[in-house]
């Protein structure tokens, strides 16, 4: 009969045998792994042996990461202060997404800069809000691919720069891109992140499926966003004043640069509209703050001065109950009320300092091309858009049909297919706008 010592010791021989076959067991399943995971890996990522040849791993043809376009009105870009490292303010990247109409997930307030207010960190925004906050969250792709890219937001001349910074894979000579940049620091750090044109969110899909990211996607080549960011970035004023001389009240000289104007994509529009004389900068500080919201009695003053009307200096009564006679604007708004370019509300009041929206600016513009052109139907003088979010929209018959007159109704941005009607419509593209209405028709007049 075998003593317990021999017992023990053949049981300890046994576990022994068993552990070594469970370790060579687990080694041909992770080799296996490897495999298997290395052919499903694009020919991008091949690896490379020290002191050998690159592999190269053949991709997975039905495997594939792309992207589906998308409206950019719920998505808001924010540079947020994070740490004090070495007694120095930084920043990172904060995309917020509204994903459902209320409660707000945040608010902004003024211009140059532009301050936002984070409202999601007070209530629980689980399938109201979005937040991405680092690159999990989302990722830059050019020229329909994903490039080794993380944005990184670093100060510089006064403003927070979105710069496109290249990893240790993109190459040793791999140069920064710059996507955005803000209008100054707000005093609570959060401010928002305006897009170089080009630049727009699309969401990221695998297979044909959307996952959880956002990219950061522009359609022109790296190379070619490398020497575009070579440009200056954009100084703001110091200390902006934030109420506007009027619009149109000044005269401007033949040729017209500001400050805030460099790199915007309406830059040569702002300047050719300041030319013409229906819209001026602000000459306290010589900006012109082409991201300012547009406000209704502001629009009325470029459509009366851009269509050349007959000039009306005061008025004796109220034009609307809530437009003073002595206010600025009272004249012309009075005289855009006579032609029928402008209409009122329901209850009888105008509003003259609330925000236009691009719907909105566009219906007053429609009037104004058909005043220009002396009746009621425009003929369409190029092919028009087709915008993804209009459809069942009150202006979506106006939108349209300024598309095809002179170009009017463009994308938001200039970019995708989203125009944004109920976006706050701003200084910017409304100098273009009317720019665009009054250019055109001048040539066909000829």
């Amino acid at each position: 009969m075998p003593t317990l010592t021999q017992i023990t010791a053949k049981s300890t021989y046994k576990d022994i045998q068993k552990m070594k076959s469970l370790r060579l067991t687990i080694a041909a399943l992770a080799t296996a792994a490897i495999a298997i995971t290395a052919s499903n890996l694009p020919t991008a990522f091949a690896q490379t042996p020290a002191g050998g040849t690159p592999i190269e791993v053949q991709a997975d043809q039905t495997a594939q990461f792309g992207m589906q376009e998308t409206d950019q009105t719920p998505f808001i870009l924010v540079a947020q202060p994070t740490s004090r490292l070495g007694g120095t303010q930084r920043y990172g990247l904060m995309i917020i997404e509204q994903k459902r109409p209320d409660p707000l997930c945040y608010s902004t307030t003024g211009t140059n800069p532009t301050q936002v207010n984070v409202l999601l960190l007070n209530f629980d925004f689980t399938g109201i809000c979005g937040k991405a906050t680092d690159t999990n969250g989302y990722i830059v792709r050019t020229a329909g691919a994903d490039i080794a890219y993380d944005p990184v937001v670093e100060v510089e001349n006064g403003v927070l720069v979105l710069y496109g910074k290249p990893r240790r894979s993109a190459g040793q000579n791999a140069q920064p891109i710059i996507i955005g940049q803000t209008d100054g620091i707000a005093a609570n750090g959060f401010t928002k992140i305006f897009l170089r044109p080009g630049w727009r969110l699309a969401r990221q899909t695998f297979n044909n499926s959307v996952t959880g990211r956002t990219y950061l996607a522009n359609d022109k080549t790296l190379a070619q966003l490398v020497v575009e960011s070579g440009g200056a970035v954009v100084t703001p004023p110091a200390n902006p004043n934030p109420n506007p001389t009027p619009p149109g009240g000044g005269s401007p000289a033949p040729s017209v640069s500001f400050s805030d104007v460099r790199g915007d994509i309406y830059a040569e529009a702002i300047n050719r509209a300041v030319q013409l004389g229906f819209i001026s900068g602000f000459p306290e500080d010589n900006t012109f703050r082409p991201r300012a919201s547009l406000t209704r009695e502001q629009l009325v003053s470029i459509v009366v001065e851009g269509l050349d009307v007959p000039a009306q200096t005061a008025v004796s009564a109220n034009p609307y109950p809530d437009v003073p006679a002595n206010r600025w604007s009272a004249a012309k708004i009075q005289q855009a009320k006579t032609l029928g370019l402008i209409s009122g509300y329901q209850n009888g009041t105008f509003r003259p300092t609330q925000p236009v929206t691009r719907a909105e600016l566009l219906a007053v513009m429609r009037r104004a091309a058909e005043y220009k052109s002396g009746g009621t139907q425009l003929t369409a003088n190029q092919p028009g858009r087709t915008f993804s979010d209009i459809q069942g929209h009150w202006a979506q018959s106006v939108i349209s049909s300024m598309s095809s007159y002179c170009g009017v109704s463009t994308p938001l941005n200039e970019t995708g297919s989203s125009f944004a009607p109920n976006t706050s419509a701003q200084r910017n593209y409304a100098a273009a706008a009317m720019v665009r209405l009054l250019d055109c028709s001048q040539t066909a007049d000829r």
